[in-house]
């Protein structure tokens, strides 16, 4: 693991297993790049990312961060909890998204030097963003065997709150050799997803995704019904995934024929937000010197559901004083 300075406190580390390159930033605990060998050898930078510390300062999409502490949307900002009401930031419309204003993305991580990988550390204060309780959370990056890159968060509290992290890498399999992802194939074990209201959250409604755009039941390339979908502009969805015996749950598979690269997501999340960046316009140069086009690149979001605070029958987002916090992520690439 490498490490090189940055102006103002902020460090770039490099981790390796020999085969896969990831580079992580401790603004935002953000994955800068992932570089992954083709089916011939050849690594490219798979996800995207910038060259500079101040075009992740000004980024809106959340390019790589670590988002919190609630990933995704909050309806109009709000969640009661042990009988108290909490007003957060709307920085999205009416909503809250992605922790606030100054969420965890916009944030400088403690970094330690562990012989399990790299662990960032960043301590949320009581009333930060509208939370309650100092909230201490610790995020490991680290390999394990057959290409598996992991990403374990833990975290404590002094106060009952609520909590749902994630990382918001996209990715381009192609290394961004293509500007849209529509011949990306893919799968994602889910039965159902999460219907939304009017707002863009969660209405409550459980549905099948059968005979829907968002049913990748069967591997499908991401291009065949990404145009059925007005509103959204593209994929913007969470799935219900499908239970099974393992800690972790297989939830998608990402493949891309051209380079033969091959990403399998594992997480211990009962979600995952697939976003096809249908907001992005060609306005940002990426890490891989091109222009980052809408359906540029796909975030595979792992997390708990949207607006679970305010919908008691989604699985718990609340942590306790005498509760530790614990999800994991895992990225697995091969090729075919």
């Amino acid at each position: 693991m490498n490490e090189i300075k940055q102006p103002n406190g902020v460090q770039l580390f490099t981790l390796s297993n020999g085969v896969i390159d990831v580079v992580v930033c401790n603004y935002g605990c953000t994955i800068v790049s992932m570089k992954v060998p083709d089916r011939e050898g050849k690594k490219q930078n798979v996800v995207a990312g910038f060259n500079s510390v101040e075009d992740y300062k000004s980024d809106i999409n959340y390019l790589g961060c670590t988002v919190g502490r609630f990933a995704n949307r909050i309806a109009f900002g709000e969640f009661k909890l042990d009988g108290k009401q909490y007003q957060l930031a709307r920085n999205d419309g009416v909503n809250h998204l992605h922790g606030g204003t100054r969420g965890f993305d916009k944030q400088i991580w403690k970094t330690d030097d562990s012989t399990d990988g790299l662990v960032m550390h960043y301590v949320s204060t009581d009333g930060e963003e509208g939370y309650p309780g100092n909230l201490q959370i610790a995020v490991t990056f680290s390999f394990s065997a057959a290409n598996k890159f992991i990403i374990q968060y833990t975290a404590t509290t002094d106060k009952p709150t609520i909590i749902n992290l994630t990382n918001h890498s996209y990715f381009n399999l192609s290394g961004f050799a293509q500007s849209t992802i529509y011949n990306h194939f893919l799968t994602v074990n889910a039965e159902n997803y999460t219907v939304k209201n009017e707002y863009n959250v969660p209405s409550g409604e459980i549905r099948s995704v059968a005979g829907t755009p968002y049913d990748f039941r069967k591997s499908k390339l991401i291009g065949d019904d990404i145009h059925d979908l007005p509103v959204d502009r593209g994929y913007d969805i969470n799935y219900v995934l499908d239970k099974n015996k393992e800690d972790e749950r297989a939830c998608a598979t990402l493949y891309e024929p051209v380079s033969g690269r091959l990403l399998n997501v594992f997480t211990t999340k009962p979600g995952l937000q697939v976003y096809t960046a249908n907001w992005w316009n060609g306005s940002a140069t990426g890490a891989q010197n091109t222009l980052y086009q809408k359906h540029g690149a796909v975030a595979l979001e792992t997390q708990s559901f949207p607006d679970s605070p305010n919908h008691p029958e989604f699985p718990t987002t609340i942590l306790n004083p005498s509760e530790v916090y614990s999800s994991k992520t895992t990225f697995q690439f091969l090729t075919l």
